[in-house]
Formats: C-alpha cells, sequence, structure tokens
C-alpha cells in the first residue's frame, strides 16, 4: 500500500470525531447511526460512549459483527472499516472513558447502568478518493 493512503487513512480515522457506526438488526439488515468517537489507537481499535438501553447496543449484544465510516465530505473521500464491536459495560473500562460533560447523558455518573462503552475491532477497510478504491487489511496500514 501506498505511504501517502497510509497517511490520508490515519489521518482521516485521527481526526474525525463524527463517525457512522453500523450494526446489524434483528432481522439481519444493516442499521446506521452517527456516533462521536471516544478514542482510538490507530486504525485497529475504536471507542465510543453510548447507553447501555441504546438500540444499537442490543444490537452488537447478539450480532457484534459492525463497520465505522470516517468521510471526508470536502473532497469527497471515505475509510470504511469492518470487524467486531464489544459493549463494556465493566467500571475499568466506563471510568477510562469518561469525560466532565458526561453526566448531561448520564445523569448518575460514572456508575449509572446506563452508561456503556462500545470497542470496536477492525480488521479490514476500504479507503477511496475520486474513483479509486483501496481494499486493504488493518495490518497494513499499521
Amino acid at each position: 500500500m501506498d505511504d501517502k493512503i497510509k497517511e490520508k487513512i490515519m489521518k482521516m480515522t485521527g481526526k474525525n470525531r463524527d463517525a457512522v457506526v453500523c450494526s446489524v438488526d434483528e432481522e439481519g439488515f444493516p442499521a446506521a447511526k452517527a456516533m462521536f468517537r471516544c478514542a482510538n489507537e490507530g486504525i485497529k481499535t475504536f471507542w465510543f460512549s453510548t447507553n447501555t438501553s441504546a438500540i444499537r447496543t442490543g444490537h452488537f449484544r447478539r450480532n457484534p459483527k459492525a463497520c465505522i465510516y470516517f468521510a471526508d465530505y470536502m473532497v469527497v473521500r471515505g475509510v470504511s472499516l469492518t470487524g467486531t464491536m464489544r459493549v463494556c459495560d465493566d467500571a475499568e473500562t466506563k471510568e477510562r472513558f469518561w469525560k466532565k460533560g458526561d453526566e448531561k447523558y448520564y445523569p448518575l455518573g460514572v456508575t449509572d447502568p446506563d452508561y456503556c462503552i462500545l470497542e470496536f475491532t477492525a480488521e479490514k477497510g476500504n479507503y477511496y478518493q475520486g474513483l479509486k478504491k483501496c481494499l486493504f487489511a488493518v495490518s497494513e496500514v499499521g
């Protein structure tokens, strides 16, 4: 893979706060929702905070297959990552990602039973810009 493409992929996934997170619903159909990225480690692992009671959380508990998508609409390019999503409701993970202001969404604080973290682990991806696409394994990018 070209080093310039690797750089663009890393930049897009690292700077874009918003990602479209896709799950599989009860009937096997794709379901998408824009979510804020809490953090990431390269393009391998991403974390999102959400409600334990959210529809998407239920989808991932039943079927961990997932996709996340980052877009740069100004230059019409995107990165789609496919992998699995894990629902983390343990105290250590919740505390790790808790931020001031989160009480707006989770009024009981970091121990709110309706607060959890989604951990996405990417396996493969698709980067495109213009009419060119580049399919890749996450291990190729780093």
